[in-house]
């Protein structure tokens, strides 16, 4: 197995939850997540559904629903371009300057790339107890379609660098935040963003209330098919209806993953050599090679991830041998973090498979959870370990490694991938996509806490959607003013930024 090293554990100054609260005690029973799972209790007692959906109605005595709605920067608030050019170390530093060039771009790249920024923020907000594993990074972007192992394309969260144990209402409120950024740069005015955050937080109130009925192998069990067509009963059982135009644009994003492989990803990164082996095209500095050293360390770092996979696809994986390597710039948040792609061939050239080898660093939520619960010893495990617990389908192909010290997780890139084009939708479409994002989130929630109690807590009123479409108002000129002084320090020289055009 990859070496681990030794237990990083998240300062307690800033922890917004004290050590006395059931929100700490819930949190330090799931302690489990991050180390050898606990022994199975056959008699556990557990408690009716009905009465932890009035446990979570009761929450609101000490936490209202109508406190969420408030956002006010806290008076000893970091300077967000401080905090931004903070998160910054430990990253390559030729690539910071592109880091900030694309952060920079506009206040929903700002929010992308900025979750460090935000979690801060959100360690200032009320909370009302119940814990889950969090994505951590929940923004409307980060929820996309994908390739399953049985070649199905399915939609879910796609994204979990920043996965760890925490408030469920950070998930919600990053990603409600992010629905108001991209509805304000979309160019909806302030009736069309509350009436899309209400959808969004709409989508997680049903979807959770539906869920606190099922049972627990039935929910582990679900998962979303892109083909709108395959839902139709369920949505029908759930009094959603769904708009021609939606329809259309999912229909047309379909059709590009379906039509994005392994093999298209190789034309166009790839060429065949005069002696017959293959080789990446350099496009720097979003895909350079590699020195032969790096090259050797990302490679012989494979045997330590195939230790990670089930037997059954370490088998698989022996049939696949590398044919070359380099560095491939991705995001905007994860820019300046080490990055590789792999190129693989198994049974010929018309077999090619695509591994990422990304760096995984400490969750952005690190320092405001208790250090009970952040105890990681391998950061790239972290990311494995939530992702296969949040996402439906998983990739069979995830997995972790080491390399020089630092720790890195590895997976499939290219198989049946697609984005939602977000920044050209508006209306109905705009807020559909909000609504499925919120329902994936519940259902991602559902797998590893308590939902018949959040869904308690939330109730089946608008009193939680509008306090949230508020907070996100909110938070939306927040981000809009941090955006601005993030662009002011580029013009005043005290940060480097490159355009992508620049380059």
């Amino acid at each position: 197995m990859p070496k681990k090293s030794s237990a990083t554990t998240a300062s307690t100054p800033d922890c917004p939850i004290p050590e006395t609260s059931p929100a700490l005690r819930e949190l330090e029973s799931q302690r489990e997540f991050w180390q050898t799972t606990a022994p199975y209790d056959p008699a556990r007692p557990l408690l009716s559904r009905e009465s932890r959906y009035e446990q979570g109605k009761a929450l609101r005595e000490q936490t209202p629903r109508e406190a969420h709605a408030a956002w006010t920067p806290a008076a000893d608030r970091a300077d967000p371009v401080a905090t931004v050019l903070a998160s910054n170390a430990g990253r390559e530093e030729s690539l910071i300057p592109l880091r900030m060039g694309r952060m920079a771009e506009s206040p929903f790249a700002f929010l992308r790339g900025a979750c460090a920024v935000m979690a801060g923020d959100l360690a200032h907000t009320p909370i009302s107890g119940p814990q889950v594993v969090i994505d951590g990074d929940a923004h409307i972007n980060n929820f996309g379609l994908y390739g399953t192992p049985q070649r199905d394309v399915v939609v879910d969260i796609n994204d979990f660098d920043e996965a760890t144990v925490g408030p469920w209402e950070w998930d919600l409120k990053r990603l409600v935040a992010s629905v108001n950024v991209a509805g304000r740069e979309n160019g909806l005015d302030d009736d069309e963003r509350r009436a899309a955050v209400m959808r969004c937080v709409g989508g997680y109130s049903l979807n959770a209330q539906r869920l606190m009925t099922f049972g627990v192998l039935e929910t582990w069990s679900l998962f979303a098919y892109a083909d709108m067509a395959r839902h139709e009963a369920t949505l029908k059982q759930m009094g959603v209806q769904v708009g021609n135009k939606f329809r259309a644009v999912v229909k047309k994003v379909l059709t590009k993953a379906q039509r994005t492989s392994s093999e298209t990803l190789l034309a166009k990164v790839a060429r065949r050599q005069a002696d017959g082996g293959w080789r990446f095209v350099e496009d720097p500095p979003i895909l350079t090679s590699l020195d032969e050293t790096t090259r050797h360390k990302v490679i012989t770092s494979l045997t330590e991830y195939a230790e990670t996979l089930p037997a059954e696809y370490r088998i698989m994986l022996n049939r696949y041998s590398v044919a070359d390597v380099c560095h491939r710039v991705v995001g905007v948040g994860s820019v300046g973090t080490r990055a590789y792609l792999v190129l693989l061939f198994g049974n010929g050239d018309n077999d090619p498979l695509f591994l990422q080898v990304k760096e995984a660093v400490a969750p952005a939520h690190a320092p405001y959870l208790p250090p009970v619960v952040f105890r990681v010893n391998h950061e790239g495990f972290r990311v494995v370990r939530t992702q296969r617990m949040l996402q439906s389908l998983g990739d069979p192909l995830l997995g972790y490694t080491t390399i020089d010290g630092r720790h890195y997780f590895v997976r499939q890139m290219k198989n049946f991938k697609a984005s939602m084009p977000i920044e050209f939708l508006t209306g109905e479409p705009f807020e559909f996509w909000g609504w499925s994002c919120g329902a994936l989130l519940a259902r991602a929630h559902a797998r590893t806490g308590e939902i018949a109690k959040i869904a308690g807590y939330i109730g089946k009123s608008n009193a939680f959607a509008t306090a949230l479409a508020n907070f996100a108002e909110a938070y939306c000129d927040q981000t809009e003013r941090d955006h601005a002084a993030l662009v002011e320090a580029v013009r005043t020289g005290r940060i480097e930024a490159v355009k992508e055009e620049n380059l």
